[in-house]
């Protein structure tokens, strides 16, 4: 087959935006639209440059070149590897997978447990919000490995079932608050009322969903081959097409979160984040039913990108250490994660968000070099630009890094400072755009020819 029916490919694109989707992508566009209030549209405008095009194209990229440590090695061997695996570890049991867990244990069983006012209860000597998260992260954990166990029907599972439940939630918070508005859209706060649109671009990019990118595509892939796409290049053209599909399911679904926010920040006051504002307006609409919804959507979000970070880091961990195989891998990652959301997951974030900090950056410097040098082979060209570039963005990402950990010596941290857009996090783009410009300058050495009398 050289290509997919609409049907399929549509289900490609709801389990790409369902692998993408988790809590977090929940919780920004309404807290945005409650902040940003008349201005919301604008700040969505930039949200969406930053939120879904750059992960979008970070599918597409790793698609193209065969794999994120394809796409890495471009830079040197030893990066790609050391790159590939602080990614993967850094999204994976370090961070990201224990979070969906504990995210919606906060919205579907805490405040369960708070209504019957069991939050300090003692339950066998220890205390029942504990035992409750344990049991909780237990069994969360338990069904997603089950769901990633066959990483290629992810199609089936996630888009057929899981994502349009999902989106049918999430339609009828939006329509409920249709038909019974919260109130007018109210002024616009702090940056919103100067720069919507360079706000809501600065918080699309704090996302950092673009890291998952570079590993959702293989998984994509992997998909549509087993809808019987044998040709490569006819792959990559459905990866692109799936892209397209979900990254218009974005912007509709981050347009409903952003007016249901901006509605909530006008009749509400003292709303901390996103799930507050949510929260709120759910309430505000369907009454006793309305924490019920949200923890139904808050769930469904975490387990689909759960699922999908396990099936990614599982596929990656038995490239390299192959012994317990894919489902070996599955069980290893969901048994860590179950362990670290329960025991200091505060900690691990103190960790784990410092190295997203560092690596970031150079992941998207990676996609837009590929994207920007496609049909022209860079490597063999203009050998300079990949390790140039990204050692640039790298060296100053890094300092950005020790520098929000106290590490960096105050000499070094003031001139980090003082880079242009270091008070939004995007110091690094100044200097990665000076050093590709250079890099592009750099052409390689064609060989010496010598004569059959010069070699004599």
């Amino acid at each position: 087959m050289t290509g997919l029916p609409f049907k399929n490919r549509l289900l490609v694109g709801l389990t790409l935006f369902s692998m993408f989707f988790g809590a977090g992508n929940l919780i920004f566009p309404p807290f945005l639209g409650a902040q940003a209030g008349e201005a919301t549209w604008w700040a969505m405008a930039g949200f969406v440059v930053t939120a879904v095009g750059f992960p979008i194209l970070g599918v597409m990229a790793v698609a193209e070149s065969g794999g994120l440590k394809t796409l890495a090695g471009r830079v040197h061997p030893v990066f790609a590897f050391v790159f590939t695996l602080l990614i993967y570890v850094s999204i994976g049991p370090a961070l990201a997978i224990p979070r969906t867990a504990g995210t919606s244990f906060e919205m579907v069983l805490r405040p369960v447990l708070d209504a019957n006012g069991l939050l300090d209860a003692k339950i066998a000597g220890f205390g029942m919000l504990d035992a409750a998260q344990a049991l909780y992260a237990v069994l969360f954990f338990a069904l997603a490995a089950w769901v990633a166990m066959t990483p290629e029907k992810l199609t089936q599972r996630l888009g057929k079932f899981l994502s349009p439940a999902l989106i049918t939630l999430i339609g009828a918070l939006f329509i409920g608050v249709l038909l019974s508005p919260l109130g007018l859209y109210g002024e616009a706060q702090s940056a919103y009322a100067t720069g919507a649109f360079a706000r809501g671009f600065i918080e699309g990019y704090q996302t950092m969903d673009t890291i998952a990118a570079l590993n959702f595509g293989i998984i994509i892939a992997m998909n549509i081959r087993a809808m019987g796409v044998t040709s490569e290049k006819a792959v990559i053209s459905e990866t692109v097409k799936a892209g397209a599909i979900a990254a218009l399911v974005f912007c509709v679904i981050y347009g409903a979160l952003a007016h249901i926010g901006a509605e909530a920040g006008g009749a509400f006051a003292g709303m901390e984040n996103g799930a507050q504002t949510l929260t709120h307006a759910a309430g505000a609409v369907f009454g006793p039913a309305g924490p019920v919804l949200m923890g139904l959507i808050f769930f469904i979000a975490c387990l689909n990108t759960c699922v999908g970070l396990l099936s990614c880091c599982s596929d990656y961990f038995r490239t390299i250490i192959p012994g317990p195989g894919y489902r070996g891998w599955v069980v290893i990652f969901a048994l860590i994660s179950a362990v670290v959301a329960n025991a200091g997951l505060t900690t691990i974030l103190k960790f784990s968000i410092p190295v997203l900090v560092a690596i970031y950056p150079a992941a998207i410097v990676l996609i837009v070099l590929s994207l920007l040098t496609l049909g022209f082979d860079a490597v063999r060209h203009r050998p300079a630009v990949y390790p140039v570039t990204v050692a640039v963005t790298g060296v100053v990402s890094v300092a950005s890094a020790l520098a929000s950990c106290g590490l960096l010596p105050e000499a070094l941290a003031s001139a980090q400072r003082s880079l242009p857009l270091a008070d939004v996090g995007l110091e690094w783009i100044i200097p990665a755009a000076a050093a590709f410009a250079l890099a592009m300058l750099t052409k390689k050495r064609a060989p010496v020819m010598r004569t059959t009398e010069e070699a004599a």
